[in-house]
């Protein structure tokens, strides 16, 4: 039998951010920013902010939140912090999963134990890991509720991807994907849906066995999309591309805390949200990278209950429905009904396309078009931020 909580969880809220940092006037991906960068960015923002993978990245997280109101306050302090110590050396802060041009054989990674054992591990897989995500941690003490949570909410994981999708661009070319981190990133072994587990001991037996073997050093080298942090009591949702507008980050980081309140209201009364296979729940994956939230004939998701496809506006208003009590509860209808204006006028990746054909339209070279589009997503990164032309 599941582990009880008699006590409702804190559903506390944490969201790390990845960003780009690139050369200001290149636009460019800076491969080998200066040493001294994250040394200034520490002394501002201390253990909120950190190295990523490859030296080109950054990383932010918020302290632990507990409306949606401090989770903003906290984003808009790290954004625009860490924006002011990169513009003294001359970099730019760039919100998008990928970047509209970059070359991954060009980047060095970061010199560190840890990543030093990834590269030489995984070799060209991880050489191509010119990815940033967002990751949404949600507070939930008990451990075996963690493990029943996550079953049910894999549910929703494509939902929230689709309306994050900020990655469209690769290498320069269009992908025709709303998304292609994913693509990128589940060539990396442990990534993708999570496993069903019974109990917390089952799942840590699983855990275990493989560090036993030698093969991770602990559970943080589990990559799903929704995984029991290793490091703090929370499920950790990891699905989501970085969302270029701050709003978008609070709207999808408030969902996600509701959705969990709303599965756990639902055992509360002796009932649960139904466990689909992950058969099922890779096709919607997989449409939300292809379309995202964006219209069209071939666009939308599965509605599992009556097995045909549906336009994603409508599956949001359901969803918004079912959540509406906690949203009241958190105090965060108006964060969570943003998602109506996300699908209204497009995620990053929508914005990004507009913005390349508006420019090739207008006569610009397509290297032109690609500078366009950085320079957009730099200014709707830390609003007041962007490069003058």
């Amino acid at each position: 039998m599941v582990g009880s909580s008699a006590q409702e969880p804190g559903f506390s809220i944490g969201i790390e951010e990845e960003f780009w940092l690139v050369d200001r006037h290149s636009r460019d991906l800076a491969k080998d920013p200066p040493a001294d960068f994250l040394k200034d960015a520490k002394a501002k923002l201390g253990d909120q902010v950190s190295s990523e993978f490859m030296r080109c990245q950054i990383e932010i997280g918020s302290k632990v939140c507990n409306s949606a109101a401090e989770a903003r306050q906290e984003l808009t302090h790290m954004r625009s912090t860490l924006c002011e110590v990169a513009g003294k050396y001359d970099m730019a802060l760039l919100a998008a999963s990928t970047h509209p041009f970059a070359q991954w054989d060009n980047q060095k990674h970061t010199d560190g134990e840890r990543y030093n054992t990834i590269a030489r591990d995984l070799r060209t897989v991880v050489d191509r890991l010119l990815i940033c995500g967002m990751h949404v941690h949600i507070g939930i003490e008990d451990n075996d509720l963690r493990i029943e949570l996550m079953a049910q909410a894999s549910y929703f994981l494509p939902h929230l991807l689709a309306l994050t999708t900020s990655s469209p661009f690769w290498r320069g070319r269009d992908t025709g994907l709303q998304t292609f981190r994913l693509s990128v990133f589940d060539n990396l072994p442990r990534t993708g849906l999570p496993e069903v587990f019974g109990s917390w001991a089952e799942y840590r037996r699983h855990v275990d066995m493989l560090i036993q073997a030698g093969v991770i050093e602990d559970g943080t080298k589990l990559w799903w999309d929704l995984r029991p942090s290793d490091r703090w009591p929370t499920l950790e949702m990891r699905i989501a591309d970085v969302c270029t507008d701050l709003e978008d980050a609070i709207c999808v980081a408030s969902i996600t805390r509701c959705v969990m309140r709303m599965l756990y209201r639902l055992r509360r009364n002796n009932q649960r949200w139904r466990i689909y296979s992950n058969m099922l729940v890779r096709e919607n994956r997989w449409r939300a990278c292809r379309y995202g939230s964006d219209p069209g004939d071939k666009a939308g998701l599965i509605d599992f209950g009556r097995a045909e496809i549906v336009p994603y506006a409508d599956l949001v208003e359901e969803i918004l429905e079912l959540i509406r009590p906690d949203a009241e509860f958190f105090g965060c209808v108006a964060e969570v009904e943003h998602a109506r204006e996300i699908i209204h006028r497009g995620t990053s990746a929508r914005r990004q396309r507009e913005i390349y054909n508006a420019a090739i339209e207008q006569g610009a070279s397509p290297n032109d078009a690609l500078l366009a589009v950085a320079d957009r997503l730099i200014e709707r990164t830390v609003p007041g931020s962007g490069i003058a032309s």
